[in-house]
């Protein structure tokens, strides 16, 4: 392998490693995501009308799924990606499960802001849909460990993923540096 391609993965681990301490810290406040960077910003965009489109798709099933259908297409189409790309190789992975963690912790955000709806919405007259949950299920107290919980599995999924990128790092790594150390 390149090595010059070997130490451009290298730094994009490393962007990788900030941008999952971007969410795990910074992401989490509003001050925070109004100066995201660049990147996750357009992921964030893309993963709104993901999510928008999961309403209409979801639509159909129900008023109770019809607000939940925003933020389960968030988890379902990521994990889609995973089950179709995985057949390809464990690399795709670094990606696909990246993917996946950077929605949940997306949606952890916009489940924490349910009692509060601070979060600004596509227009005004939107409803805040797990604002709505909560209410039509009657407990708003279970906003915050629900939170809390997705928050977790989108860190744990983003780690997975900067794991993943790591050894196949390491490997490519030992055979281009350290080839006699392969044989």
């Amino acid at each position: 392998m390149n090595k010059i391609i070997v130490l451009l993965d290298i730094l994009l681990l490393i962007v990788v490693a900030y941008f999952s301490w971007y969410l795990a810290t910074d992401y989490q406040t509003f001050q925070g995501r109004a100066h995201m960077p660049f990147i996750l910003w357009v992921i964030d965009t893309i993963d709104l009308f993901i999510h928008e489109g999961g309403h209409f798709f979801f639509g159909f099933m129900g008023r109770l799924i019809y607000f939940m259908g925003g933020s389960l297409m968030q988890v379902v189409l990521p994990s889609l990606a995973i089950w179709v790309f995985l057949k390809s190789g464990f690399r795709t992975l670094i990606g696909t499960l990246y993917w996946l963690g950077q929605n949940l912790v997306n949606v952890s955000v916009y489940i924490g802001d349910a009692p509060y709806r601070r979060l600004p919405l596509i227009s005004d007259s939107a409803i805040h849909d797990w604002n709505w949950i909560f209410n039509h299920i009657g407990d708003m107290g279970l906003a915050e460990p629900v939170s809390t919980v997705v928050f977790v599995l989108g860190l744990i999924s983003c780690a997975g993923a900067v794991i993943v990128a790591g050894y196949f790092l390491f490997r490519d790594f030992v055979d281009t540096f350290l080839p006699e150390g392969n044989a």
